[in-house]
């Protein structure tokens, strides 16, 4: 089994700012459109957000791509292409792994810019797109069933939820920062999460200095009990009322 820790959502790059915190929720702005897209920040009520974060820039009527997407059921789908999904094939990602979304979140009340979980994926299938999506795929709206990003474009679909409020369990970067130096879990281990071998990056005190850049990073934790006791509080944390 593998947990993904996947990068989504504005940041300083990628929409201009942090997405907010808003009454204690987090809410996930995504990232501007870029191959294709039938959905604006308004259509998601994001519009007032999404100018806000990116001091203007964008507004309501600006298209979005809408990756990952929550749906009323419970299902969540995300698509991935490209070098992203040459490296989570190479690290054997598929049925039965858990994508745990992260991405840059500040408290518009009082707070600094930090990373955060937001929302998860249990993957149950992985749709391969090289021969197009179905009609039921394109007529959710989802960017990557509307046209081909990559020639190894997929979606991973299965049950998924995103975060009602901002939980502290849910916090990846440690209180006063930076964002990158994260708190990171007992059982991961230098050598355990992809992207991350350098050993001047697992710092004493439990503390990961994370990659600045890079969509996922894959933590391959097998058969052993404490990270899936710690994936099961993470998975509580998010599906909290």
């Amino acid at each position: 089994m593998r947990i993904i820790f996947s990068r989504k959502g504005f940041d300083s790059a990628a929409g201009g700012g942090p997405s907010p915190i808003i009454d204690g929720r987090p809410i996930s702005l995504p990232i501007p459109a870029g191959a294709a897209s039938q959905t604006s920040y308004g259509a998601l009520g994001l519009g007032e957000f999404a100018a806000r974060a990116s001091r203007g820039k964008l507004g309501a009527d600006d298209l979005c791509h809408h990756d990952p997407m929550f749906l009323d059921n419970g299902t969540c789908l995300f698509g991935q292409c490209g070098a992203a999904q040459t490296h989570l094939e190479r690290q054997g990602v598929g049925v039965g792994d858990v994508f745990l979304f992260f991405g840059l979140f500040r408290d518009v009340a009082a707070g600094e810019p930090h990373h955060r979980i937001f929302g998860y994926l249990q993957v149950q299938d992985v749709v391969q797109l090289v021969e197009g999506a179905s009609a039921g795929l394109r007529a959710l709206g989802h960017p990557h069933a509307l046209a081909m990003h990559h020639r190894n474009d997929v979606i991973y679909r299965g049950p998924g939820q995103t975060a009602r409020r901002a939980s502290d369990a849910l916090r990846l970067t440690v209180p006063g920062g930076p964002v990158t130096l994260w708190k990171r879990p007992d059982w991961l281990k230098r050598g355990g999460l992809s992207y991350h071998d350098m050993a001047d990056r697992w710092l004493r005190g439990g503390r990961l200095k994370s990659v600045a850049r890079g969509q996922e990073f894959v933590a391959e934790i097998g058969r052993r009990q404490a990270p899936r006791n710690w994936l099961k509080k993470i998975l509580a944390a998010i599906d909290a009322e």
